[in-house]
């Protein structure tokens, strides 16, 4: 054999060589890359509230794609990736059950809700019961919405973590701003019949009473949640009142159709929300909105701060979407504690719920300039709050709109984590 052949031969054998010795590597490639962390969210994403739960996946995926994007979560045995597994409640307590023994089949550890107190009620006490029954497949329960102040206090638990500030810690923030306002008489307060609009009514109550005696109520009302399309008769009522302002804790179709209902019929007091400044509101009251929606949240976007511009341009080049416009800051806190809490544990192994509850406890966070903490006692985050007010994106303060509305939040009101700070009633009951 003259040598050219031989070296073409020989050529062509090591290309055998290296691709079966490839082929052969690639399985144990694939088996050794690492498990991702999953973690099971638990919403409406069908129904009238199917637009939240949406909006909501959208926030957590972004979440997750920023730890992941550093490595995903830092573990001795190797970095694991973060995980959303979609199940879908239906809007309904009984289909989020169902999806959390769904959760459990697929052996997820880590569970995520938020809109519908109800819901994130029956959950913990779902939770509570099957880690009593089956310790060796516990299961943690993240909270970023439901905010009945009893889910970290009279029912508190080890195993739920509320990363909201509840309804009471809003009201406060809300009513400093309400108590200032001198020319205010008469108010109208209507909420979703359901343990939220329920907490909400009642400590309006209590606050007005306190810190505003001279206000008078003039209408108090619960109205069935989701299943009200016109809301013509509710917005008549509250004209007819006298009232000059409305608070509310509506959220979702039933804030966006109630306030489209009270411009319809020519309502131009104030608007005391905890959700106005989203998922369809601003939009819904137009220029009539302006000056009159006044809104409480975590963060909003014109947060006048370079680290929150960043942080919300960055969310609006990831969902350019003007639909898709609803980041909250909360929920990528929560990731970043969760995924801060697993690094502190250290296993490498399966996700422990005991172990890293013990130190997701005592969380301590900070993103795009906002910090935060998971306070021991009862599982309620500790976080700044902020109170604004609808204007026509461009006036001062106003740098960016709402859902591609024009109109956008001005902040004229923040409390620091320690003066939104509020005691608790939890008596908590550890493993």
């Amino acid at each position: 054999m003259n040598k050219p052949i031989h070296f073409l031969l020989s050529l062509r054998r090591c290309a055998l060589l290296a691709a079966l010795g490839a082929a052969l590597a690639a399985p144990a490639v694939q088996a050794q890359a690492p498990a991702p962390i999953r973690i099971g969210m638990i919403e409406g994403l069908s129904g009238p509230f199917a637009n939240t739960g949406e909006a909501v996946y959208r926030n957590l995926v972004w979440a997750t794609e920023r730890v992941n994007a550093r490595g995903g979560v830092r573990l001795p045995g190797g970095n694991r990736p973060l995980l959303i597994e979609r199940f879908d409640s239906k809007g309904q307590t009984e289909e989020a059950l169902s999806a959390l023994r769904l959760a459990v089949d697929q052996d997820i550890t880590i569970v995520t809700q938020g809109n519908s107190s109800a819901a994130a009620s029956a959950l913990i006490e779902a939770i509570n019961k099957h880690n009593a029954r089956e310790p060796a497949r516990q299961m943690l329960f993240l909270n970023y919405a439901a905010v009945d102040p009893a889910l970290t206090n009279e029912k508190c638990s080890f195993w739920h973590f509320r990363f909201d500030a509840h309804a009471d810690m809003r009201m406060t923030a809300l009513m400093s701003v309400l108590r200032e306002d001198r020319q205010l008489k008469n108010i109208y307060l209507i909420g979703q019949d359901y343990s939220f609009g329920q907490a909400v009514l009642r400590e309006g109550r209590s606050q007005l009473a306190a810190q505003r005696p001279d206000v008078k109520i003039v209408g108090e009302e619960l109205h069935p949640m989701a299943r009200v399309k016109d809301f013509l008769p509710y917005a008549t009522k509250i004209k007819a009142s006298g009232a000059q302002a409305v608070l509310t804790g509506n959220w979702g179709n039933d804030l966006s159709l109630l306030v489209k209902a009270a411009r319809e019929v020519g309502f131009d007091g104030t608007f005391y929300t905890f959700y106005g400044n989203a998922l369809g509101a601003p939009a819904a009251m137009g220029e009539a909105g302006i000056g009159k929606v006044i809104a409480v949240a975590d963060w909003f976007p014109n947060v006048p701060t370079r680290e929150s511009e960043a942080f919300y341009r960055e969310f609006r080049q990831r969902f350019p979407d003007p639909a898709d416009d609803y980041v909250h800051m909360r929920m990528q806190l929560m990731i970043e504690s969760l995924a801060q809490a697993i690094e502190r544990a250290g296993a490498s192994g399966p996700v422990n719920a005991a172990t890293i509850a013990a130190r997701l406890e005592k969380a301590e966070v900070t993103l795009a300039g906002q910090s935060a903490r998971m306070r021991a006692a009862d599982h309620q985050f500790q976080q700044a709050l902020a109170v604004a007010v609808m204007d026509r994106q461009g006036a001062p303060g106003v740098k960016f709109d709402v859902e591609g509305s024009g109109y956008g939040f001005r902040v004229i009101r923040n409390m620091t984590p320690q003066q939104a700070e509020q005691p608790h009633r939890c008596n908590m009951v550890r493993p």
